[in-house]
């Protein structure tokens, strides 16, 4: 992206022109929830003050209500590249649609059975399937982490896959070091076992495509508030395992798709919010065509942009003897990693290195962001890092302050 065409995109951002000490707000707080654009705000508040109501009623705004669900479920279908808008569900958040689904798919599993976890993923893809595995009385499995570059290790997964395996879980991307995992092929030796496959999108949505057709996986979540949108989690289910996979719900609530997943009153001004974030990330490559090749050549900018930016930040980073970087720093493998970056400095903890450079403008996160089982690895608990991490607002001039800060350290 050339600088004119980042600086329209943070002009459509609010938040962006937040200052502190005259200088304006460096938001690389993005892995735990991005800022959004004026649009996301509008059509969240334009729905709370004009079209407010439950579905399925015989007046106005309920029935604009249903066009609005009608709306975001086709959205969400191009953004994940569904195909059909019924196998998308809404919820909370994606931690509570993946412990619904465990619970319903742990139904389905028998003792001797077993299930796989990464090593590498947000606890959020773990914890819901060990949980649930325990009530079944299933064994669970975990892919070792390679910790020189933070990859999966493909041949120890290799090894645990076997006909006993009836669920894999990983994510699409590492949440707290950035590696991008190759899930495509991970869900075709899973389906080759016989297992089916879950896939956490929520860290690679703001970044790249999701193409749940291409990739071939049984389910995927994500959530709507890492991509510039409101608080909303978001699930993907082919069709044949959304239909035939019994849920727990109400009596009432509907057995056709997508209703049967959707538990409860949902967040209708927050799917409004949905709808305009994905709308607004169709647009900034400024092309014709479907919705979904918008979302392509979109995604197409953002993944070399943000190249630019890793590799900036990298190569800085490798200028700074005190800082220790976790994960991959080949500046070859950009196309492996996204612009999330752990780190600990010399001089300070993560807890006041945090604190350090937020009296200096810069939000950014300490702690283990709830991928335990990695930091666990690293050996950086109790304390943890500090977490970097760029989405497509920030720019390389933000890069420049926040080395300089780290160079203030040494």
């Amino acid at each position: 992206m050339p600088p004119e065409f980042v600086a329209r995109c943070r002009e459509q951002f609010p938040a962006l022109r937040r200052e502190q000490n005259g200088q304006p707000i460096v938001y690389w707080d993005g892995p735990a929830g991005t800022q959004v654009p004026q649009s996301v705000a509008d059509a969240v508040s334009d729905y709370l003050l004009h079209h407010n109501a439950n579905t399925h009623g015989a007046f106005a705004t309920s029935r604009e209500t249903d066009a609005l669900m009608d709306d975001a479920h086709a959205a969400v279908a191009d953004l994940l590249g569904a195909g059909y808008s019924d196998l998308i569900a809404f919820g909370a958040n994606m931690t509570s649609l993946t412990f619904a689904l465990s619970r319903a798919l742990a139904r389905t599993w028998r003792p001797g059975d077993e299930i796989i976890v990464s090593g590498l993923d947000h606890d959020a893809n773990v914890s819901p399937w060990v949980l649930a595995a325990q009530d079944a009385g299933v064994s669970v499995k975990q892919i070792a982490v390679r910790l020189d570059d933070c990859t999966l290790d493909l041949e120890d997964f290799r090894s645990k896959l076997s006909s006993k395996t009836k669920l894999v879980a990983v994510g699409c991307a590492s949440n707290a070091v950035g590696t991008i995992n190759p899930v495509a092929e991970i869900t075709r030796l899973a389906h080759d076992a016989g297992a089916l496959v879950f896939l956490d999108a929520v860290h690679y949505a703001p970044h790249a495509l999701i193409d749940v057709t291409d990739w071939g996986c049984d389910f995927l979540a994500c959530s709507a508030y890492k991509f510039f949108g409101p608080h909303v989690g978001i699930l993907y289910g082919q069709r044949m395992r959304m239909e035939t996979l019994r849920p727990y719900k109400l009596r009432p609530a509907p057995e056709s798709l997508p209703g049967r997943w959707m538990t409860g009153t949902q967040n209708f001004e927050g799917i409004s919010g949905v709808v305009a974030a994905i709308e607004y990330l169709s647009q900034i490559a400024g092309v014709g065509g479907s919705r979904r090749d918008q979302l392509k050549a979109t995604y197409a900018k953002i993944v070399a942009y943000e190249q630019t930016l890793s590799a900036k930040l990298l190569a800085g980073l490798e200028t700074i003897d005190a800082v220790s970087v976790y994960g991959m720093t080949d500046p070859r493998r950009l196309e492996e990693r996204l612009p999330t970056f752990s780190i600990r400095h010399q001089a300070l903890p993560p807890k006041q290195l945090a604190k350090y450079l937020s009296d200096r403008g810069v939000f950014a996160w300490h702690g283990n962001y709830y991928a335990l089982p990695l930091t666990e690895a690293l050996g950086l608990e109790p304390e943890g890092a500090v977490r970097l991490g760029m989405v497509h607002y920030n720019t390389p001039d933000e890069i420049d302050r926040v080395l300089a800060i780290l160079r203030e350290l040494e």
